[in-house]
């Protein structure tokens, strides 16, 4: 009852708003219009990281080519060198939304809306908003990096130049190749759609843009419904490889993992020297070192990924808790076993 009250005055209040004055018509949100967009109009501090468009080079074009080819074309037309010769952006970001709700960090909700959406399971965050956040590199990221992280978790551009040198293991990004991708990653900031706002959260938010309510406020519901920073937690493998962590698999699941996270790198060495498909091989070779400490052992690899080495650049980045549950390590598991007995 006290919900239907809170949304019949919610409705009310709209339609109040909508009424407007000849003069000056009230003009409600777009649910396409742009989440920074409405923040900057409501008062909010703009994002420091719009791109200088004004730099010989710069352009959209040339920031998608970068992120989906890893090329890009200077002022003078001339093509540059690969940025890397290892990795894409897309290696290990997904370049669309991937969570259902974007206010929570939930692996398995991600999952099925990968399926959903056929889409890659990935170790990174998806690019698809990352100008909206305002931390990178968060967590244990530190760890794995150190002092590196210092110019990355609050500044976008330090986090692309990470991301491009020691995640991709390429060349240091041309001040215009920056903007470039940049641009681009503007392009797919999130939009009022993206959110998860419930009908009252909209009545507010129209009413502040029309300074009819209280923007504060407005701004912090807005906020509420992405989350401002990923979130990484290092995890480890189980302590006992041959029992696990202890957890009944779930082999229907393990079965979308393997197929939207191990095969979207190793499906005939795609982005990896090391090539798996469909094949009773590829399970038999799986299980046989699942409770080894190789790089070959899906907890291994997992939980702590591998390194680059002279001239084997190409390396796996590890899952973090908040990529893949204990829970679902158990259900790849569990499917690899199965898969490697009936085939």
């Amino acid at each position: 009852m006290q919900k239907l009250i809170i949304t019949f005055f919610g409705l009310a209040l709209l339609f109040v708003i909508s009424m407007g004055s000849v003069d000056k018509p009230i003009i409600l949100v777009d649910e396409n219009a742009s989440v920074a967009d409405l923040l900057e109009k409501l008062g909010d501090t703009p994002q420091p990281h719009k791109p200088n468009m004004k730099l010989p080079g710069v352009s959209i074009e040339n920031g998608r080519s970068i992120i989906f080819d890893g090329i890009s074309k200077n002022a003078e037309g001339k093509t540059m060198s690969r940025q890397s010769k290892h990795f894409l952006c897309t290696s290990c970001h997904n370049m669309v939304k991937e969570d259902p709700d974007l206010s929570v960090a939930d692996p398995q909700a991600r999952l099925e809306y990968a399926e959903a959406n056929n889409l890659p399971f990935l170790q990174g965050t998806a690019l698809y908003g990352v100008v909206n956040r305002t931390s990178f590199y968060n967590g244990d990221y530190d760890k794995k990096y150190g002092d590196l992280v210092k110019n990355a978790r609050n500044n976008l551009r330090g986090a692309i130049d990470l991301c491009a040198v020691e995640c991709s293991q390429g060349r240091t990004l041309e001040d215009w190749e920056m903007e470039s991708i940049l641009a681009y990653l503007w392009t797919i900031d999130l939009k009022v759609k993206d959110l998860s706002l419930n009908e009252d959260e909209l009545v507010l938010v129209n009413a502040a843009a029309n300074n009819h309510g209280d923007k504060s406020v407005a701004i912090n519901v807005l906020k509420s419904n992405y989350l401002q920073a990923s979130p990484a937690t290092f995890t480890t493998p189980p302590d006992d490889r041959t029992k696990g962590y202890g957890l009944k698999g779930d082999a229907n699941n393990g079965k979308i993992i393997y197929e939207h996270s191990c095969l979207h790198c190793h499906i005939k060495g795609r982005y990896a020297f090391f090539s798996l498909d469909d094949s009773k091989y590829s399970f038999k070779f799986l299980n046989r070192h699942m409770d080894r400490y190789t790089p070959y052992s899906v907890y291994q690899v997992g939980r702590y990924g591998t390194y680059p080495l002279n001239g084997k650049r190409s390396y796996m980045p590890h899952y973090t808790k908040e990529k893949m549950t204990d829970q679902q390590m158990e259900d790849l598991r569990v499917y690899i076993e199965g898969m490697a007995i009936s085939r």
